[in-house]
This record gives C-alpha cells, structure tokens and sequence, in this order.
C-alpha cells in the first residue's frame, strides 16, 4: 500500500478539492422554504426578503410582502 512521504498542507490539499465541487455534491445546495413569506432560503438562515428565523423576527426595518 502507498504511504506518502510528506504531508500535504491545507493550501494544497485545497487546490486539489476545488475541481471537484460536483463530484462532493457541493453544488446541489439544498434550499428551504422561508416560514414566514415562502420564499427559498438557505436553511439555518434569517431570511433576507422579511427577516424571519423559525417564526421570530430578527431583523427589523424590514417590509413583509
């Protein structure tokens, strides 16, 4: 079995991971539905449209549609 000689750094560990966003699913990005106006977001995020988290308003001065 091979061992490599050296450790590679993190520069170069990500250089070589930064073609393969499609091989680690990073691209298909999963997406939820804001609780508040319904639109798609981030999930775990405020939305940016009304300023909702889990029902709680976060973020004021914000106009809900």
């Amino acid at each position: 079995m091979a061992v490599p000689k050296q450790r590679q750094n993190k520069a170069r560990k990500g250089r070589r991971r930064a073609g393969q966003l499609n091989k680690n699913n990073i691209a298909n990005v999963q997406t939820v539905k804001c609780s508040n106006c319904g639109e798609t977001i981030l999930p775990h995020r405020v939305c940016p449209k009304c300023g909702f988290y889990k029902g709680k308003e976060v973020i004021k001065n914000k106009v809900v549609k």
